[in-house]
């Protein structure tokens, strides 16, 4: 007798999340088109497929769903850069990590969408950035606190960790990201050329030389 009942009570819950995933693939594609101002609820919901009752049964507003997709992109933030990656090697290998991990964020249509309606739409609703920053920001922190840690081993001489951070990430973000963001030409540089030489030029600034009783050992 539990068995039909949990399969009735299973089917609502996942119309409910396919409701709910279309809206927000919707959304996707309307705001990335026409700029977050120019969509509407009832826009929404025609682009979704559902009903105008369905959709303010799952969002209450725009905002609503932009959070919901600024979830979607924390999620894969803390996949590319997951707990511990720091301890992953010496700092050449964890470099190499990050590098190919941000790098591997660009090659996602979706998150690079998502960046470009930001851009676009941060100035008329300042909230949209304010709120895309609370995401962005603690991912950046990791790397300066590892900078600072680093520079208090001795390994490396980042005199300002915040700089050093956002220098190492805008080289990458140089090759892949703006060209994209802008229209440009992408840069036909293979990942692993763009990796190791963005890594050689950090290292060959901020790396602290071995003193003579390193190299003796």
């Amino acid at each position: 007798m539990s068995a039909p009942l949990a399969a009735n009570e299973t089917a609502p819950h996942q119309r409910r999340s396919s409701s709910r995933q279309a809206i927000v693939e919707a959304a996707e594609r309307l705001f990335l088109e026409r700029g977050f101002g120019a969509v509407s609820m009832d826009d929404l919901a025609e682009a979704a497929g559902v009903a105008r009752r369905t959709l303010y049964n799952q969002f209450a507003s725009k905002q609503e769903i932009f959070r919901e997709m600024l979830t979607t992109v924390s999620g894969q933030l803390e996949h590319a850069l997951p707990p511990g990656v720091e301890t992953r090697g010496d700092v050449e290998d964890v470099l190499r990590l990050i590098a190919r991990a941000i790098l591997g964020l660009h090659e996602r249509p979706s998150y690079l969408g998502f960046l470009r309606m930001v851009a676009a739409d941060s100035r008329q609703f300042p909230w949209i950035a304010e709120a895309f920053d609370a995401v962005m920001t603690p991912q950046t922190e990791r790397l300066e606190r590892y900078l600072a840690y680093l520079t208090e081993m001795g390994v490396l001489n980042c005199r300002n960790p915040s700089l050093a951070a956002h220098q190492f990430m805008g080289m990458l973000n140089e090759i892949s990201l703006w060209p994209w963001m802008l229209g440009g030409k992408h840069l036909a540089i293979p990942t692993d050329e763009v990796v190791d030489e963005t890594i050689r030029m950090f290292l060959q600034y901020y790396k602290r030389p071995r003193s003579a009783r390193q190299r003796a050992a």
